[in-house]
């Protein structure tokens, strides 16, 4: 699902940035990128495109259920399963171009792109898989102490760059079990009690 999540992110922003001004030729060169698996190390950022980079994965500790455990399904039959993993992700936008001015222009594009579509949902990026129902874009501001440990920890030099949380991705459990209507507070413990001890 993380990979689906960045893949729409790329070519959603990529299908934007490359769309021909008018009386031009639409560009054959993709405008937003990952990284090249080859140089991961020293990280190489191509040069004239934006590179995406995923630089952190974090569970999202709010809008948890009260029994996170317990589920109703569609027809009113109680389940089990395990809670669901709700993921943030953050996702580095490096633009690096041999104009200084350039990598500015286009991470202003990338903003505005943003701005406009805080949210992407099945009406603004159709090709939205089903199991992500929307991704929220966030900009996050980094203090500089704290950018200076990421660049740091990526080993390269600093470039332009926008760092977005991308909210959120539920990994939901596949295995449930069906546990039938509860009829009262014995019967519950003594569940759980039999359960516990298989």
């Amino acid at each position: 699902m993380i990979d689906q999540a960045m893949l729409l992110l790329r070519n959603t922003l990529n299908a934007h940035l490359t769309l021909a001004a008018p009386g031009q030729d639409a560009s054959a060169e993709d405008a937003v990128v990952f990284l090249d698996g080859d140089k991961t190390d020293p990280i190489s950022f191509k040069i004239g495109a934006v590179t995406m980079l995923l630089i952190n994965v974090e569970q999202e500790p709010i809008l948890r259920a009260a029994n996170p455990y317990q589920r109703m399904g569609s027809d009113g039959t109680p389940y089990r399963s395990r809670p669901d993993i709700r993921l943030n992700l953050r996702v580095l936008f490096v633009a690096r171009f041999k104009q200084y001015e350039q990598a500015l222009a286009r991470l202003s594009q990338v903003l505005s792109f943003f701005q406009s579509n805080p949210v992407l949902d099945a009406l603004s990026a159709p090709s939205l898989p089903a199991t992500i129902p929307q991704l929220t874009m966030e900009l996050v501001t980094q203090p500089l102490n704290e950018q200076n440990d990421l660049w740091n920890a990526l080993r390269a030099t600093f470039q332009p760059s926008l760092l977005y949380r991308v909210r959120m991705l539920v990994f939901e459990d596949q295995q449930v079990e069906v546990i039938g209507p509860v009829k009262g507070a014995a019967e519950r413990e003594l569940r759980d009690a039999s359960s516990t001890a298989a």
